[in-house]
């Protein structure tokens, strides 16, 4: 099975020009790897100018939680579709940062996975706490997986992503490969719960928090995961390469 990287841009690059240059870069090397499915998530505004192309699939980082309606500055997931974007990024920390609850999570995620977008789900913990975060993460999964028909489990992805370990808060450092793996375990029996052992076992799970081409080996090759999330290091065409090459090799 083909790793899975996926570059989220954020609010970046500032300018047209740099988006496309970035991604050009990325596209040419992707366009060389048979072992790894590439995607950029870039902000809104670029997704129909970059266009998905051969190796390279694009990531919304949000969706609206209704497919249509009068919600200023929305975008549905039935939009994103129709621009050729392929997988939408539902609850990311920084989106639950600004008051993004768990209902609404629990809507996103239905919308995009309803419209036939992989929807990776973001959940991990504010603190670096052993006692509190597998009750918060099993929590976030829980609540954005209820009610949600078992037959999208296809097309879900869990990205487990520590809040402390992000680069943009308090320039946090990258978790450690064998807690994504004991962290990888606990997930699925979380999925086990809610839709089964047969999605439980399938699902992918992918990790995020200060990914770099110096420790993104060691996150890949966790037995269990299926790939990375990577934030600030996918701005730098160079360095993401790096990681897609060591991607091609696991």
């Amino acid at each position: 099975m083909k790793k899975l990287v996926i570059a989220n841009w954020k609010m970046a690059p500032q300018t047209v020009k740099e988006a496309q240059a970035i991604f050009a870069k990325i596209k040419s090397r992707a366009a060389r790897l048979r072992g790894v499915e590439t995607v950029i998530a870039p902000p809104f505004i670029y997704l129909p100018l970059l266009k998905s192309a051969g190796k390279i699939k694009l990531a919304a980082q949000d969706v609206a939680k209704d497919d249509g309606g009068p919600w200023t500055g929305e975008i549905s997931a039935r939009m994103l579709k129709g621009v050729g974007v392929s997988y939408a990024i539902i609850g990311h920390s920084e989106r639950r940062e600004i008051g993004e609850g768990d209902d609404v999570i629990r809507e996103k995620l239905y919308q995009s996975l309803f419209r036939g977008l992989k929807s990776v789900l973001c959940v991990g913990e504010k603190e670096k706490s052993q006692e509190a975060f597998p009750h918060i993460v099993r929590e976030q999964i829980k609540k954005a997986l209820r009610g949600i028909p078992r037959y999208f489990a296809s097309k879900t992805i869990i990205a487990y992503e520590p809040v402390w370990a992000i680069s943009s808060h308090s320039k946090g450092k990258a978790d450690t490969p064998q807690n994504f793996f004991e962290m990888s375990i606990f997930i699925r029996r979380t999925v086990l719960d809610v839709w089964g052992k047969s999605a439980a076992l399938r699902l992918p799970i992918i990790y995020g928090g200060s990914v770099n081409a110096k420790n993104a080996k060691g996150f890949l090759e966790v037995k269990g995961g299926s790939g990375v999330l990577v934030g600030k290091a996918s701005l730098d065409a160079r360095e993401f390469n790096k990681i897609l090459e060591i991607a091609d090799t696991i």
